[in-house]
């Protein structure tokens, strides 16, 4: 399988990348320029495409002739980067590929997801703030979404808790909806969320789907597998 990783020198991206290698992919990866260096390891491993990840240009010569593409959408900025990103995606990637995005439990695609009161409150802190100082645009990942929602490629869209470094804890385990209680320790490691991504490259039962993770290891998802026993 070949697969390219939009975003690819960032926590996630490298995670990406060690675990696709690890399964024998061949991958091509883009980044800005200037974050070349932060793939130095993979340099004779991976095809480096350099340049903003919403370069439409830059896009469409990565994913040509890709399985796969996984897409960190990071809504840095106001100049709406992480829509961007996800339309040239969408537009240039071959008909039939997976599309596998990123993004915060703060995307809802069918409004049913239900937040605890101090996580809406951080989005909306959150938000106000980098927006005022230009930094980042929430509602920028908001449309990105909502265009791969509406999008008839083979999609999906992983929905990220609070996340940790550390070393694996495994495949994280998902729900269809924040609320879920399986959800309710609200975190994952970098690495595993890197490793559900990557996974879902190859489940066609997460296509059309925006699943909410949680670390497989995390006191919620424990009681949930124990309940089920």
């Amino acid at each position: 399988m070949k697969v390219c990783i939009v975003g690819a020198s960032g926590k996630l991206g490298r995670y990406m990348i060690r675990h696709a290698l690890d399964r024998g992919y061949q991958v091509v990866g883009v980044c800005r320029a200037r974050s070349v260096g932060k793939l130095a390891e993979f340099k004779d491993a991976i095809t480096i495409v350099a340049g903003a990840t919403d370069d439409r240009d830059v896009i469409k010569s990565a994913v040509s002739g890709c399985d796969g593409v996984l897409a960190v959408l990071v809504p840095w900025g106001v100049q709406q980067y992480a829509t961007g990103t996800a339309q040239a995606v969408l537009d240039f990637a071959r008909p039939g590929a997976r599309l596998v995005f990123s993004c915060g439990w703060h995307i809802t695609r069918d409004g049913q997801d239900v937040y605890p009161w101090t996580h809406k409150a951080f989005v909306r802190a959150f938000g106000w703030f980098a927006r005022l100082v230009r930094l980042a645009d929430l509602d920028d990942q908001v449309e990105a979404c909502r265009r791969v929602f509406a999008s008839e490629s083979r999609w999906t869209v992983v929905r990220g808790s609070d996340l940790e470094e550390g070393e694996s804890e495994g495949l994280p385990m998902w729900s269809r909806h924040v609320g879920d209680p399986v959800l309710a320790s609200n975190r994952t490691r970098r690495v595993d969320f890197a490793l559900f991504m990557v996974a879902a490259l190859e489940n066609d039962d997460l296509v059309h789907e925006a699943p909410a993770i949680v670390s497989c290891k995390s006191p919620s998802a424990l009681a949930h597998a124990h309940s089920a026993a």
